[in-house]
């Protein structure tokens, strides 16, 4: 396959990027405005020799890619907020059993039903602790199609070495605006497929025992090996235990395994960050109105520059911290009420310097909205 040039939804761009990366198994409910990347699975994902099914409801999505997922397969579902709800206790078995897998949503207004065909930026602290009890999770973003191409097949290949969900949560703007996306031919992403243990059959094989590398080599369920999967802390054979040392263990190496390779799992774009006074910060669709109010206030004189966030979650504290550190204003441009704020402030040396720039009204943030807010706090007229 060589490298070919699409027009597309940001929701067919994943479509792409998942196929590329290896997709052979979806599951997953109609919602909007998520709908057409299962739309699109089902004509796509038979030609290529996958499989397509429609679940009844979230609930049963999650679980059949866990299974499917259990039995060899690159395995992915999407959805939208209340869907994503309803697919939080399966995450957390997911998490816990470390079952590679990919999770699509393309956020919409809430809670509850909410508005749902007006975008929002909601799902940020529920894609991070949605699922009850200590974890990790990895969250990717994006602005455009080339980088959400890019970011569907590294959502694959974080789950796959790290045996872990990976979480792409984009928002409404991102997912139905059209762009061009240049699909690379086939080789040119690496792409890193599932470790399989060497270990050829009876009782040698421990499905919850790390090599030094901290990868965890898994056997087909069904296959040679007969294992046990659960959602309770278990000991490297996969049987529960509530040892105090295997529980402690077990939850460290779960939170470990992604906290200690966030400079691996990070992905992020700068713009004029090098002499910028004024530091915004943004992700998302947020992040093209961003842009514009960086770069049409730059060509006036004012130090303005962009950091975009793309990884969401594991948060990435100390790039954020040394991004900032020289800025006398940092702006977090969001469309919620302030949740990657938050973080932003946490992050930085000094965080009464960070305001948030926002919208929660259905209404895609724009420059002036922006700008309303800079205007504020650095005391400029428009």
């Amino acid at each position: 396959m060589s490298e070919h040039i699409k027009f597309i939804q940001g929701n067919e761009v994943i479509v792409e990027g998942a196929l590329y990366a290896g997709l052979n198994f979806f599951a997953g409910y109609p919602i909007t405005p998520s709908t057409e990347i299962a739309e699109q699975l089902s004509a796509r994902l038979p030609q290529q020799g996958g499989k397509f099914i429609q679940m009844e409801d979230e609930i049963s999505s999650m679980c059949a890619i866990i299974g499917a997922s259990l039995t060899g397969n690159k395995v992915m579902t999407a959805t939208s907020g209340p869907g994503f709800s309803l697919m939080q206790e399966a995450l957390g078995y997911a998490i816990m059993a470390e079952i590679p897998c990919v999770i699509v949503d393309v956020q919409r207004g809430g809670p509850s039903t909410g508005n749902p065909t007006h975008v929002s930026q909601g799902d940020v602290m529920q894609a991070r602790w949605g699922t009850h009890g200590d974890h990790a999770i990895v969250v990717y973003t994006a602005s455009n199609h080339q980088d959400l191409f890019a970011l569907t097949v590294e959502a694959f290949n974080v789950a796959e070495t790290y045996r872990t969900p990976v979480i792409l949560l984009i928002d409404e703007v991102v997912g139905h605006m059209r762009e061009k996306v240049v699909i690379p031919a086939e080789g040119d992403l690496p792409l890193v497929n599932r470790l399989r243990t060497t270990v050829k059959g009876g009782v040698d094989y421990h499905p919850y025992l790390p090599r030094e590398d901290g990868r965890l080599p898994m056997s087909d369920f069904g296959g040679v090996h007969r294992y046990n999967v659960t959602g309770l802390f278990h000991d490297m054979w996969g049987f529960p235990s509530t040892n105090p040392e295997v529980v402690k263990g077990l939850l460290r190496h779960l939170i470990d395994k992604i906290c200690n390779n966030v400079n691996q799992i990070e992905h992020h774009r700068e713009y004029y960050l090098e002499d910028a006074e004024c530091v915004l910060i943004s992700y998302g669709s947020s992040a093209r109105s961003a842009l514009h109010v960086v770069e049409s206030r730059r060509q006036r004189g004012e130090m303005l520059g962009l950091l975009e966030l793309q990884t969401l979650w594991p948060f990435p504290y100390d790039m954020v911290r040394a991004k900032c550190k020289n800025a006398q204003f940092v702006l977090v441009a969001e469309m919620n009420m302030g949740q990657v704020l938050r973080s932003v402030k946490t992050a930085v040396d000094d965080p009464a310097k960070v305001y948030l720039a926002n919208r929660v009204d259905g209404e895609f943030i724009t420059g002036r909205d922006i700008r309303n807010i800079l205007r504020i706090i650095m005391g400029k007229g428009v």
